[in-house]
């Protein structure tokens, strides 16, 4: 009799530790905008920004469109494939589950979403900054049934927060008089307000159980080819790349100044502005032979807002920077995503973790 219970709790206990082990693992949460989303979007069906058509997602798996504002892989995508985490599905992906969450995470990344609400109003839907943290809140509802309270703490504590959004309250806001934040405010006092809006996101995020986050600043925004041809000379807009390096150096002051007052915390910034500025103005020395025209586009009709059937492609993807009007290829995340993690590393993960074979690297959410 004794052994039969000692036997039983052995195996009760192994069990437990099983279970532990699942969850031991850290997941990403992800919240961001078009360079993030990995298919939020695609399930707004009011939405403006979209990459739903031919030819998104082209070196990406099966090669149909998967919600990916990109020809291949985001930024996120690379740093978890090369940190060892798992990729995080799309909120708005039907086969989410409390088993995936606790698995994989979650991407509530959106295409036109910014840290103000009222950002890329112009795109009808898509999730802001607040409404992604919204969505996390029911996440937390969701896996309550899956783990306790403590368990629950644990799981939070050790997943790794990402935030990446800023550059659509530039370009798709302030930068536009359409909006009255373009004339509210001016450069300084528009940043500032910025600042204001993240530090309460951020701190709602650690409300919420957020310990280890990284937030991505801005590249060159000036130089995307939509500002670009935007301009009257066809070169970078400074003053939009001006407005980057602001809100860099103010969120990275922000982040520091977070990272020291609160407790148990490891919050931090990720800049790639030098080297994305250096890529576009010196592109051969890092292999690219085009760095001011997207891949993407309807030939001399520009701008051609999004990337479509009737599109003519780049004869080598893999030599431009830009896939189209406003968004890096697969090629530039790769290097902006290197970048990050040879700077500061990545809050979880094993940053020597092999890459997998392509077939994994791009698996079609559609698959």
């Amino acid at each position: 009799m004794k052994f039969n219970v000692a036997l039983t709790l052995l195996l009760f206990s192994l069990v437990g530790i099983a279970i532990q082990g699942c969850h031991g693992k850290g997941v990403q949460f992800i919240f961001g905008d078009s360079l993030s989303d990995v298919g939020n979007n695609k399930y707004l069906s009011k939405s403006l920004a979209q990459a739903s058509l031919p030819f998104y997602g082209i070196d990406f798996g099966n090669g149909l469109p998967n919600g990916r504002f990109s020809n291949g892989r985001t930024v996120a995508d690379i740093i978890g494939d090369r940190t060892g985490l798992p990729r995080p599905p799309a909120f708005l992906d039907p086969s989410l589950t409390e088993d995936v969450i606790l698995e994989n995470g979650v991407n509530y990344a959106s295409g036109g979403g910014g840290i103000l609400n009222e950002t890329g109003g112009y795109f009808i839907q898509r999730f802001s900054l607040w409404k992604q943290i919204e969505l996390f809140q029911g996440t937390i509802e969701l896996i309550k049934n899956k783990l306790d309270k403590q368990a629950r703490a644990k799981f939070f504590q050790d997943a790794n927060f990402v935030v990446a959004l800023g550059s659509n309250d530039f370009i798709n806001n302030y930068l536009m008089p359409v909006y009255s934040d373009s004339w509210k405010y001016n450069d300084q006092t528009f940043v500032e307000y910025l600042m204001e809006t993240l530090q309460k996101q951020l701190k709602a995020l650690h409300s919420l159980g957020a310990r280890k986050l990284m937030v991505f600043g801005l590249g060159p925004m000036g130089c995307i080819p939509l500002q670009r041809v935007l301009s009257t000379s066809g070169q970078c807009q400074e003053r939009a790349n001006k407005l980057a390096l602001s809100f860099n150096q103010a969120a990275s002051k922000l982040l520091v100044d977070m990272d020291s007052k609160l407790p148990n915390v490891s919050f931090k910034f990720g800049d790639a502005y030098d080297v994305v500025d250096d890529v576009i103005r010196n592109p051969n020395k890092y292999g690219f032979n085009n760095s001011d025209s997207p891949c993407c586009s309807l030939g001399k009709i520009r701008p051609a807002l999004t990337c479509l059937p009737a599109s003519t492609l780049c004869e080598d993807r893999s030599k431009y920077v830009f896939w189209d009007e406003y968004h890096p290829s697969d090629s530039a995340n790769e290097l902006i995503a290197n970048e990050l993690i040879k700077k500061i590393g990545f809050l979880g993960g094993n940053a020597n973790s092999p890459t997998p074979p392509e077939s994994a690297i791009a698996p079609s959410p559609d698959e």
